[in-house]
Order: C-alpha cells, then structure tokens, then sequence
C-alpha cells in the first residue's frame, strides 16, 4: 500500500509539473489580439544572446610574391605577413604544383619538400601589424619544360589563431613559360 500511495505521489507531482511547464511555456493559452495564435512566454521574455569573443586570438596572416617560370625551373618568391591584431608564434604556408617537381631541390632550411607536387615552409613567429614578415624565395626544379604551372598557395597551419579574413592567405597563381613575374 505505501508502494502504491507513493507512486501515485509521483504520477500527480510529474502531471502538476507538466501542466506547470506547458502553461509558462505557451501562456496558459492566453492571445495577445483578437485573432492571433498564443505567445509562448519564453519567447516573450527572451534576453537577446551576449556576444562571446571566440576562444582563439584573432590574427589576419596573408602570403603576397610572385612566380616565374622558364625553362625547367620555376621560382617563387613569398612574403608571409600578419595583420593582426594578436602575434602568431608559427604558421605553415602550403605551396602546391601543377607539375611535378623533380631532382634535388634547393630550399630555405625552413622549407620542405611533403610530396611530388607539394612545398611547406614554417613561417616562425609573425608580429601583428605586418611588421618583420618572413620571406621565401625557392627555385625549383620542374619535371620536363611545362608551357604553364599552376601554384597555389595558401596557409596549412595558422597557430591556432582565427582568420577572418583568409582571402589574403590564398592564392592561385598561372604562370606561362616567359620568364615574366606574375603577381599575387
């Protein structure tokens, strides 16, 4: 018997809570106008949301150079920056190619060769500001003698930091065999 007297004690307290709940939640039915549906109070009462600051500092990190390709080589030359407004304490530029490279590549220590098409480069610690960028110049050695290359370049590792502006950080670069500068 006290098992049963319990049980209903917590069937009326959960009903009681529901009806509770429904009724704050929607007004107890109650329309605002003539002819409108119910408001849920929630809705009504509503604070708007705070805006939070992300987690991550906030860093604008942008690769600005050229490339020139002539013969079997094919020369690039970066400038890796950081706008701000917070430092990075090191980032990773990816350059990507079209065409195989091929032989022995001389690179800044910074630099790596990750696959057949691939280059990274540590940029190291970028102050905010643009100020004391880190600067690239390789000279690669291509497979063949393209009449074009295709380079991409772009940033594979930020630190950690937020970009919001990650337009300026990438790039995709056609380079025809001139031996012409191109730009990005």
């Amino acid at each position: 018997m006290v098992l049963t007297r319990r049980a209903r004690l917590l069937v009326s307290v959960a009903m009681a809570t529901a009806a509770t709940v429904s009724s704050v939640m929607w007004g107890a039915g109650k329309a605002t106008g003539a002819d409108s549906a119910p408001v849920p109070v929630a809705a009504v009462a509503a604070k708007p949301v705070p805006e939070y600051r992300s987690v991550a500092p906030e860093a604008d990190i942008s690769h600005h150079g050229h490339v020139s390709l002539w013969g079997e080589e094919l020369g690039v030359w970066l400038l890796s920056e950081n706008h701000g407004p917070s430092d990075v304490m090191r980032s990773t530029v990816r350059l990507r190619f079209s065409v195989v490279l091929t032989g022995r590549q001389e690179m800044p220590s910074a630099c790596l060769q990750a696959d057949a098409r691939t280059v990274l480069c540590r940029t190291g610690p970028l102050r905010a500001g643009g100020a004391a960028g880190r600067q690239f110049a390789l000279e690669l050695q291509l497979a063949g003698r393209p009449n074009e290359v295709v380079v991409r370049i772009d940033t594979a590792w930020n630190g950690g930091v937020t970009d919001r502006n990650p337009q300026n950080d990438r790039h995709e670069v056609l380079a025809p065999a001139t031996g012409d500068e191109y730009v990005f």
